[in-house]
């Protein structure tokens, strides 16, 4: 025994000593253990444990956080012991994720051959190993890798940093040709990080590059560039480029005041580019609700435009409720978006509009049977609303079976005993994908059964779309929900939806941005509900309490549904992104709630409403046990208070 392994093992049985009697379990002290070897980069400890096996569904976890510490440290990593393990655990998500950090490694080492090698086995690789394996086609000469990247080319504006050495290598040997380099400096200049567009613009040869101080001045002060713009700028591409670059700058804040800059300069910008600023002030013009967006729009053309682009010309024709045009734009869609169900019923409801209910129907038929936002809407054209789903199918015995005996739902179920959430998910994740319907609705009625709420609804979705309603659309804390949902005369089904969509149920859930709980209420949200409804000695470690947040969420939904006409579609839009958003984003003129849901320019905001709405009918007619409307529940949004 070496002069270390000792006091690893005696750390490993105090850590047993202390943490077995808690998790009640054989063996799960040396999980936790390795867990925590692992977390403080205790290579010593790590490596006593794994030369100890045990007969426990975790066993595998300790030799795996072993090679994975190897794997991403400076050493040279045991190449044999890491094919060994990825073999005899094949087909599970601990070999995937060490091929991950393997590949990565060997990215970084620049074994590029071995790279090539191993990538195939990857099942799920992500951004920056899909950009990584194009650099190991780079380094070994592949001849096809420019075409592919060229034919990607749209797509990879947002892409990983690790793409950026094969991005701007095939562009400077002339497989990215200089208008693609071009449209993607346009399109990160129109976006939150528009300094990405400084590496980008370095690729084009050097007499093409604007200035580097130059490109920084048109950011950092758009109006104050073109207002000092010489009358003989447009004399190069790159001047024209800068001009821009401050023009869309100015649009992102201010539509209107880019429209007066634009009418000032536009003529000596060559007519693409002329289209093309008209599709910036169009598409931010829509974001602003402004009337104007669609004339801007009009006035690009048929310049090509980026997804975003395209979709906001069809919301800023449909906010005016130009159903002709709405038609035009959803027609002119590539064909995948225009299979989207969203276009699918907006297309529907042109052609019904301009009285072709034929044509308006055998749209709505395609979509009618699901059970989404759209669905549902397409259902009730049809004249059908939204019956009670029948309970769902029991597992048999034989699936329940299949679930017990699984092994990645048994470590995913020890690795939640441990409070090993991370890993926990990704196992049942990975236990569940590719399962018939037997399987995913027994491990549903499991993860139920143990508490497990997202996991219950996440697998029950994975499932036919148009069973096992029950599971899910769940209803669990009822006992501290309903009494609430009385007290503050809400809806239950709009609460219940509105919560599934917030945490899913996970009750210690806490987002990025530091919303808490079940009801995902912010601190400083949680802060003033509490004054308001004077709650005594409130304090932000409050929001962890399941009881205190469904108080203060509940009473923050009656606020908010009492300032905003006591609308569902605003209230939830203001629960996700504000009330005052939610009043902002009305029309001067009374509007269908459907059209306010589609045309709410927060990404995230506009789904979640949908989603909640969608919800909310489902779950009522679960709780109610009759036909339910969402075209009732969306109805009509008034105007603003300021514009009656």
């Amino acid at each position: 025994m070496s002069k270390w392994a000792l006091p690893a093992i005696l750390m490993w049985v105090v850590l047993i000593s202390t943490s077995a009697s808690a998790q009640n379990h054989p063996g799960d002290g040396r999980i936790v253990a390795a867990r925590e070897a692992l977390r403080t980069g205790d290579r010593n400890t790590l490596e006593a444990l794994a030369a100890q096996p045990d007969d426990h569904p975790l066993d595998a976890y300790v030799p795996y956080w072993l090679l994975l510490s190897t794997a991403a440290g400076s050493a040279p990593p045991p190449v044999e012991e890491i094919n060994t393990f990825l073999t005899r655990h094949d087909n599970t998500v601990l070999a995937e994720r060490l091929r991950t950090t393997w590949l990565k490694r060997m990215a970084k080492d620049g074994q590029w051959i071995a790279f090539i090698g191993a990538y195939p086995a990857l099942v799920r690789p992500d951004e920056e190993l899909r950009c990584l394996q194009w650099q190991a086609r780079l380094a070994t000469g592949e001849p096809s890798l420019g075409a592919e990247v060229s034919a990607s080319w749209l797509s990879l504006v947002n892409n990983h940093a690790a793409c950026d050495e094969v991005l701007g290598s095939l562009a400077r040997r002339g497989d990215i040709t200089e208008d693609q380099v071009w449209w993607r400096f346009r399109r990160q200049i129109d976006s939150r990080t528009p300094e990405r567009a400084r590496a980008t613009v370095a690729w084009l040869p050097a007499n093409l590059a604007p200035p580097r101080a130059t490109l920084d001045q048109a950011l950092k002060a758009p109006a104050a560039y073109l207002d000092r713009l010489p009358p003989n700028f447009a004399t190069t591409r790159p001047d024209r480029e800068l001009a821009l670059v401050a023009l869309t700058r100015i649009a992102r804040e201010d539509p209107d005041a880019a429209y007066v800059h634009l009418l000032r300069f536009g003529e000596r910008l060559t007519p693409e580019e002329r289209t093309y600023a008209y599709s910036v002030l169009g598409y931010h013009g829509a974001l602003s609700r402004l009337p104007l967006a669609a004339d801007w729009f009009a006035a690009a053309g048929d310049l090509p435009l980026s997804p975003e682009k395209r979709a906001w010309r069809v919301r800023a024709a449909l906010r005016l409720e130009r159903w002709q045009e709405v038609e035009a734009f959803i027609e002119k869609l590539p064909e995948s978006e225009r299979q989207q169900a969203e276009w699918v019923y907006w297309l529907a409801r042109s052609h019904a509009a301009q009285g072709r209910e034929v044509e308006a129907q055998a749209l709505y038929r395609r979509i009618a049977s699901e059970t989404h936002f759209y669905g549902l809407l397409a259902n009730e054209e049809l004249g059908n609303l939204f019956s009670p789903p029948p309970p769902h199918r029991l597992a048999t015995p034989a699936d329940k079976a299949r679930v017990a005996g699984d092994p990645g739902l048994k470590r995913a179920l020890a690795l939640y005993r441990l409070e090993m959430q991370t890993e926990a998910i990704r196992e049942w994740a990975w236990a569940v994908r590719g399962k018939d319907d037997g399987f995913l609705s027994a491990a549903a009625s499991l993860a139920l059964e143990q508490g497990l709420y997202d996991r219950a609804i996440n697998t029950a979705e994975l499932g036919s779309a148009n069973a096992n309603f029950d599971l899910r659309f769940i209803t669990p804390y009822r006992e501290l929900i309903e009494p609430q949902v009385k007290e503050q005369n809400l809806d239950m089904a709009w609460v219940y939806g509105l919560m599934r969509q917030e945490s899913r149920f996970i009750a210690p859930a806490r987002s990025s941005a530091g919303a808490q709980g079940l009801m995902q209420v912010m601190p400083a949200t949680g802060k003033w509900v509490a004054g308001k409804i004077g709650l005594a000695d409130y304090n932000q470690g409050m929001l962890a309490d399941p009881h205190t947040n469904v108080l203060l969420g509940t009473s923050y939904m009656r606020i908010i549904m009492t300032d905003l006409d006591s609308h569902p579609v605003l209230a939830s839009a203001g629960y996700n992104a504000g009330p005052g958003r939610a009043t902002r984003w009305r029309d001067q003129k009374p509007l269908e709630g459907a059209i306010y849901a589609e045309t709410i320019p927060f990404d995230e905001t506009r789904d979640y409403v949908k989603k909640v709405l969608a919800n909310a009918v489902i779950y009522a007619a679960l709780l109610e046990q009759r036909p339910q409307s969402l075209k009732a529940r969306l109805g009509i949004i008034a105007p603003s208070q300021t514009e009656r």
